[in-house]
């Protein structure tokens, strides 16, 4: 006797199977098929075992969305739009927040923007679209009245890193301003007088939150205010190298150097060690390679801010008319060789 099952092809044309065509293969009704692959108890265990056993010759998979939307229940996904897919900033950040869904039995779907301001709005359309449960964003656009309704209609949303233009919402940043104060400040307290900057996307909230934070401390510790010592837009790590490369090559070079981020950070001690020079450095963002160099940096946990944006979000969910949080979390110093100056193989 042949078995229906086993023989059948598992796809047509590459269109994914649907419970009709699972209960078709195995002889039963739909209404039968969809209680036996839901586990109802009513079906017999027979019928269950041919039902299953159709499901995997199909290839099938339940729409799980499709599903909680027919129970009249909420979605069990959670939607994240990061920034750029290559920094690893991101990814640990994105760690958090998947750390903290998977506790709940929730699922996370990643999107990404590519920091690219004209790629937000459909990337998060086509999440909502979804009917996800909420919506993490880190914000690039400049301006996101678009998601004002979304939040008015019951979805939760949680600006991550950045908070959002035009729009009110819950939001989890780091204390950038104070953050990048005190690394220029440790900078001059090791003795450095003519301190420069780097920093990314002048437009950005982080750049000018930490560049902010640059002046404070040039203010507080009275050192050298020269605008040449002031780099914006330096968006890679090519971009920082060339831009400390630049102020090195000034007539009254930089005795240090700050950067904004972590990319900014491998950029400048990229131009330092080419140029052999004694340049102090230190950069806001830890990264892999920074303690192996000896960098110094202001630190901070990207999978803790992701953590508290996901369980911030969930909060929401059970008081929408709340009053809205801005969440943002401590910096520290990590004081490494190279805010004195570095030593050169």
């Amino acid at each position: 006797m042949v078995d229906r099952a086993a023989s059948t092809p598992p796809a047509r044309g590459g269109v994914r199977a649907t419970v009709a065509d699972v209960a078709r293969l195995a002889g039963v009704s739909v209404k039968t098929a969809s209680r036996a692959l839901n586990g109802h108890s009513s079906v017999k265990e027979s019928t269950r075992a041919k039902v299953v056993q159709a499901s995997l010759a199909l290839r099938f998979r339940p729409n799980a969305m499709a599903r909680d939307l027919r129970r009249g229940g909420r979605p069990s996904t959670i939607a994240f739009v990061i920034g750029d897919l290559t920094n690893p900033f991101y990814s640990q950040v994105a760690v958090g927040v998947s750390d903290a869904t998977a506790e709940l039995g929730l699922t996370l779907v990643m999107a990404a923007s590519g920091d690219q301001a004209a790629r937000e709005r459909p990337t998060v359309d086509s999440m909502l679209e979804r009917r996800v449960l909420a919506l993490l964003l880190v914000p690039i656009a400049s301006d996101h009245s678009y998601l004002e309704g979304e939040r008015q209609l019951g979805t939760p949303i949680v600006a991550v890193d950045r908070p959002l233009s035009n729009a009110a919402s819950d939001s989890v940043i780091f204390d950038n301003r104070g953050g990048a104060r005190s690394g220029v400040m440790a900078l001059a307290d090791a003795g450095h007088r003519r301190i420069g900057f780097v920093g990314s996307s002048s437009g950005l909230y982080t750049h000018g939150e930490r560049q902010l934070g640059y002046h404070d401390a040039v203010m507080i510790r009275g050192l050298d205010a020269d605008p040449d010592l002031v780099r914006e837009d330096a968006d890679s790590i090519e971009a920082a190298e060339n831009a400390v490369t630049q102020l090195l090559a000034l007539a009254e070079p930089p005795d240090a150097v700050f950067a904004g981020n972590n990319r900014a950070a491998f950029g400048a001690f990229r131009a330092i060690r080419a140029a052999r020079a004694d340049t102090a450095l230190l950069g806001f963002d830890d990264f892999d390679l920074a303690e192996s160099l000896g960098i110094s940096v202001v630190a901070h946990s990207p999978t803790e801010m992701g953590r508290v944006a996901a369980a911030l979000a969930l909060r929401r969910l059970d008081e929408l008319d709340g009053t809205l949080e801005q969440i943002a979390l401590p910096t520290s110093l990590a004081l490494r060789a190279s805010h004195r100056a570095f030593a050169h193989p």
